[in-house]
């Protein structure tokens, strides 16, 4: 039965898998089987050691997703270099925090450019050579702020309202052909993106106090979505946005 969480043989590409959350999702793949393509603006040997410890392939590709244009190359190096892409996973983003009223225009196209055009033409480009193998899973980080409008980052809440609902579009279109577009939303983890609410004390406890589950999350607490995404377990499950966040959306 857990064959059908094995990942054995594929090749994930994973976007902003050296550190935080994607570096334990990232590693979690390796784990069970896939080899991982790591995208990052800094090379970290971290992630490479843990990939080849799990006794897979790993490849570190320096690139900026801000640089819409070199993503065609950045997949095809890729390709070339494992052969096929099997999974992608869109973790890669940005937060800039500002009030809504003095919020800076160079600050709200970066974090767009980012966080939702970079994924968009990532998926598309991926998109592409997985229609054509007739199967591929792509796996979109969202955030809570897909669904709430949070405080001081409007920009971030655009970005990821927007990546949930091209993914379902994206499903749309792609499911009938093998390619099944899901999201994960994070809930409130323990990263450094969010040091600053964590560090609050007023923000930190009223958070607290609305989690079920009664902390904050952990990096390793996204793992199991991740490889349930990847893997054949979810092959009937698209256009989804699966919740990791200790129960904070049904509370």
């Amino acid at each position: 039965m857990l064959d059908i969480f094995s990942l054995k043989g594929k090749v994930a590409l994973f976007t902003g898998g050296n550190r935080g959350l994607g570096k334990a999702m990232a590693e979690g793949l390796a784990k069970a089987g896939a080899n991982v393509a790591v995208v990052g603006r800094k090379r970290d040997q971290d992630i490479l050691d843990r990939i080849a410890a799990c006794g897979v392939r790993g490849q570190f590709y320096e690139f900026d997703l801000a640089d819409i244009e070199g993503i065609p190359a950045l997949v095809q190096a890729v390709k070339d270099e494992f052969g096929h892409i099997d999974i992608l996973v869109n973790n890669a983003g940005v937060q800039k925090r500002h009030k809504a009223v003095d919020f800076p225009k160079s600050d709200w196209d970066h974090v767009l450019n980012v966080n939702m055009n970079a994924v968009f033409f990532m998926c598309q480009e991926v998109g592409r050579l997985m229609l054509a193998q007739g199967k591929g899973k792509i796996i979109n980080i969202a955030s809570l702020l897909t669904f709430q409008g949070g405080i001081t980052v409007p920009a971030y809440a655009a970005s990821k309202g927007a990546v949930a609902q091209f993914s379902k579009a994206l499903s749309n279109e792609w499911a009938s052909q093998g390619v099944n577009v899901n999201c994960i939303v994070p809930g409130y983890m323990a990263t450094e993106m969010n040091s600053a609410l964590m560090a609050d004390p007023t923000r930190s406890t009223q958070i607290m106090a609305r989690i079920p589950a009664g902390r904050w999350g952990k990096p390793e607490d996204m793992v199991g979505a991740a490889i349930y995404l990847a893997s054949d377990a979810s092959d009937y499950v698209s256009g989804s946005a699966i919740t990791v966040d200790g129960g904070w959306m049904g509370r």
